[in-house]
Order: structure tokens, then C-alpha cells, then sequence
């Protein structure tokens, strides 16, 4: 089990956070989609505010810990350990809450190649603690536009966490999907409830659309977040998504492990 000193360590040497992979010029990008209100990178927030390119690049250097300056350009985006560690604090702080009360959560992830295994260790305590780990709309189809156009994908869930995969009868079933960032598989898990009777989640667990998009429609989400995904830091901003943790949010699946034992042992469910 890695103590607070350890978990910095870990961070840096797999470059979930000092110096990332998430290049300067990748998060820019994105920070100007964000301020032209393109869906693509909004990932299901509306936002209150303007948040144009200089206020989004400060808000991610208070976030993050990025560079505040706005003629650094060109070459890695750099992520404070320290700054990750405190979020996933509050992080566990939102999950033992959960835990206590025994509410049922929804937990779902738009890099499931990255993160499955993360989120299921999360799903695995909260059920053992007794939350219903919720699997709605299971199988389902959704449309979500993407570069090369409209796809077809389907919902799915392994070990409690949702992702979505390409829509191809016939095709087996592997263990992890496709990378997304649509709001639209988190709506329709949450529509699938709400005609159901129930129950809601108390709490959405995840990154992406997962995230921004239950914050939005006022359910309490936590997630992570790259450098180049202002949205769920404007959301947290805002108010509509309580907390973020910043890292990379694509190194090896097994460098997350730790951080899960981390996280599950902050809020008091290691098992």
C-alpha cells in the first residue's frame, strides 16, 4: 500500500502527473474548441460563464497546474503531482459519504482500455460496502458522432463500470471498448432509471461525458481529467461536478492500480 509520499512517487514515474504525454499544442486546441462552444470537447457541460481561451488556461494552470502562460505553445503540459494527490482526497472523501449511506452509484468511462480496471476496483468496494452498483440500459444502442461520422455503439458494462462499444453483431465480445467523450451514454443510462422507477444514483463516478454529462442534468459526479478536457473543470468551477482529479488519463492500465488501493484505502473500504 503506497502512503502519501509513495503515491507521488508513482505519479511522476509513470508520468500520470509531472510531465505528462498530453502535449501543449493538444491542450490548446482544446481550450479553443471549448471557448467556440464545440460539442466535441463540451462533453455534455453548458456553460455558465464565457470562459475564452486566456480564462480557461488559467483556470487549468490553477487546476492542474499547467502553464499560466499563454505564449507557451509548444511541448509537454505538465500536471502537479501534489495538486492530483489533494483532488484524489476529496475524491475518496465523496466516495466514503457514499459508502456510508450505502447509495447506489453509476460509474462509467469513455477510456476503457486506460481506466476499466481502475473504476472496477471502485465498483467492487462500493458493492461489498452494500451500494448497488447500477448497470442500466445494458445492450443498448447509441448514436454518437464522431470524426468519421455518425457510429453506431452499444452500452455495456463489465465488472459494474459502463463504456460503449462498436456497434458489430456478430462480433466477440472482448473486455474493453471504444474510447469516447459523448454525454449521450450516461443519458441514456439515467433515462433508462428514470422510466424504471428507479433507483437514481447518488453519485456518478467516471471522466468524460460520464461525468459532465450527469453533472449537468444535477445528479453529484466525480471524475478525472486531462489537461486537453477543460469541461469537466469548468463543471467543477461552476458547481455542477464536485471534484476532479488531474492526471493523464491514458498511460498503462496497470499504472491506475495503485491509485485505486489509494483512493479505497482513504475511504476506508480496502479489502
Amino acid at each position: 500500500m503506497l502512503g502519501r509520499r509513495g503515491v507521488l512517487g508513482h505519479l511522476v514515474g509513470c508520468r500520470i502527473a509531472g510531465v505528462v504525454a498530453t502535449g501543449r499544442e493538444v491542450s490548446l486546441r482544446s481550450y479553443r474548441l471549448f471557448a467556440a462552444r464545440d460539442p466535441r470537447v463540451l462533453l455534455g457541460i453548458d456553460p455558465e460563464g464565457i470562459w475564452d481561451e486566456p480564462e480557461l488556461i488559467g483556470l487549468m494552470a490553477d487546476k492542474c497546474g499547467v502553464s499560466p502562460d499563454p505564449r507557451y505553445v509548444d511541448g509537454p503540459d505538465v500536471i502537479d503531482p501534489l495538486r492530483t494527490l489533494l483532488a484524489f482526497d476529496r475524491f475518496a472523501e465523496r466516495i466514503a459519504e457514499v459508502a456510508q449511506r450505502k447509495g447506489p452509484v453509476l460509474i462509467g468511462t469513455g477510456h476503457p482500455d486506460a481506466l476499466l480496471g481502475f473504476y472496477a476496483g471502485l465498483a467492487d468496494a462500493l458493492s461489498a460496502a452494500g451500494c448497488v452498483v447500477l448497470t442500466p440500459a445494458q445492450g443498448r444502442c447509441v448514436d454518437i458522432t464522431t470524426r468519421f461520422g455518425l457510429r453506431t455503439y452499444n452500452l455495456d458494462y463489465v465488472r459494474g463500470v459502463g463504456f460503449v462499444r462498436a456497434h458489430n453483431p456478430g462480433a466477440p465480445r472482448r473486455a474493453t471498448g471504444a474510447h469516447a467523450h459523448s454525454p449521450l451514454p450516461v443519458r441514456m443510462a439515467l433515462a433508462a432509471l428514470a422510466e424504471a422507477g428507479g433507483p437514481l444514483p447518488e453519485l456518478v463516478i467516471g471522466d468524460h461525458g460520464w461525468v459532465c454529462g450527469a453533472g449537468q442534468l444535477g445528479f453529484e459526479a466525480i471524475g478525472l481529467g486531462d489537461t486537453d478536457d477543460p469541461a469537466l473543470f469548468v463543471g467543477e468551477a461552476e458547481g455542477r461536478v464536485s471534484v476532479v482529479v488531474p492526471l493523464d488519463d491514458g498511460v498503462r492500465s496497470d499504472y491506475y492500480l495503485p491509485l485505486t488501493r489509494y483512493v479505497l484505502n482513504r475511504a476506508c473500504l480496502s479489502q
